[in-house]
């Protein structure tokens, strides 16, 4: 592990892949929730969470398969051996927001979830698909000894 590594928050991204997360989130929000280059058509979300320590409010972009009216995401971290940040977030405050293409496909809309992990049943399916649509998935499985999770953000109603 570098210095750097060792000096950043458990499961914090590297400074420049946060630099890159914050251009992507601008991007998304410009352009009524859509991506250019490589992620161009992609189904991308921005996941709205609070910090398990911290408190502090993040917002972190990611690729979403959608699975009935949920949105599974995937720990990946690109590979590293250890989950990201945000996913020990959601494991502290499940009840968050996503950030998505809203209906007319030109701007974003909120909408509140609930988040849970794919049980070894659930997430087979789903991260075998994830990995057929996006084979950088099935590259950052083989970096990793440790199975990758998937969350399932499922849309929860007003009271």
């Amino acid at each position: 592990m570098s210095d750097t590594e060792s000096s950043r928050p458990h499961g914090a991204a590297p400074p420049e892949e946060q630099d890159w997360n914050q251009q992507m989130i601008a991007e998304f929000r410009q352009n009524g929730g859509r991506l250019s280059g490589s992620f161009d058509g992609a189904p991308v979300l921005l996941l709205h969470h609070t910090g398990a320590k911290t408190g502090a409010e993040r917002v972190n972009p990611m690729l979403y398969q959608q699975v009935g009216n949920s949105y599974a995401v995937f720990a990946s971290a690109a590979g590293r051996d250890r989950n990201p940040a945000w996913y020990h977030n959601l494991k502290a405050h499940p009840d968050t927001e996503i950030e998505i293409t809203d209906d007319s496909g030109t701007g974003t809309r909120l909408v509140p979830v609930r988040a849970h992990e794919a049980d070894p049943q659930e997430r087979e399916p789903i991260w075998d698909t994830q990995k057929q649509r996006y084979p950088g998935f099935a590259d950052y499985e083989t970096k990793t000894e440790r199975t990758i999770p998937v969350i399932l953000l499922d849309p929860q109603t007003s009271p």
